[in-house]
């Protein structure tokens, strides 16, 4: 995962089924009148980070365990809010540091950690 973007990876029977959820990014009429102004745009951008998470927690939700990993900062971002919300109390969530990746070495990663053949 990063700021922009997530692929949902859930293994099953050894099977990865995989959808991928993107963060609606800014218009461009948008961007522009925002670098008039670096503290709106960086709340803009703040808030549009606080939705992308919490679209994210609803899935993270349905699930006991979870394997936040990607090339930024935004897994650990993630990790902290849904740390300090107890409604993640019983979720079991691992944070792993991850290169850019294919989809296939994405999927293999995910196999991997949660010891699927």
């Amino acid at each position: 995962m990063d700021h922009s973007t997530a692929n949902i990876m859930e293994v099953s029977n050894g099977m990865v089924r995989s959808k991928t959820l993107e963060s609606i990014p800014a218009f461009p009429e948008q961007v522009e009148n925002l670098r008039l102004d670096e503290s709106l745009m960086h709340n803009k951008e703040q808030n549009q980070y606080a939705n992308f998470y919490k679209k994210l927690s609803y899935i993270i939700n349905d699930y006991n365990e979870v394997l936040l990993f990607g090339p930024t900062d935004a897994k650990t971002e993630l990790f902290n809010l849904l740390k300090n919300n107890r409604q993640f109390e019983k979720v079991k969530i691992s944070v792993q540091p991850a290169d850019n990746m294919t989809d296939s070495q994405q999927e293999a990663f995910v196999k991997d950690f949660f010891n699927t053949p």
